[in-house]
């Protein structure tokens, strides 16, 4: 059985820092990456990594934020830097399990950057 565990968000100023983590357990994953979903928004994709470390983000956030993975651990990060008001949503981790090829999501971290 997957399991993801989201950590890392809260309330911060624009420009600040903050680091997301995700868990993930019950198997080996190819593609890892984070979404996020805004009030009243779809939700959108922040950024992927591959198992080898290849990694595609979203125009917003290029340059700012950076996509980690320790596949050791099967731990996925996300370091934000630099954030804006507009980066305020629902972050969401998402795994994609080599055993099946499907997709799992986590249950979300919020996180809010006041202006």
């Amino acid at each position: 059985q997957v399991r993801l565990v989201e950590s890392g968000g809260g309330l911060v100023q624009a420009g600040g820092s903050l680091r997301l983590s995700c868990a993930a357990s019950g198997g080996r994953f190819s593609i890892m990456g984070w979404y996020r979903q805004a009030p009243g928004k779809q939700r959108e994709l922040v950024a992927t990594i591959t198992t080898g470390r290849n990694t595609n983000y979203a125009d917003s956030v290029n340059g700012r934020f950076t996509i980690s993975r320790d596949n050791a651990k099967n731990t996925l990060y996300l370091q934000m830097n630099g954030l804006k008001p507009e980066d305020t949503a629902v972050y969401y981790c998402n795994v994609r399990r080599v055993s099946s090829n499907y997709d799992y999501w986590g249950q979300g971290t919020q996180v809010t950057v006041s202006s």
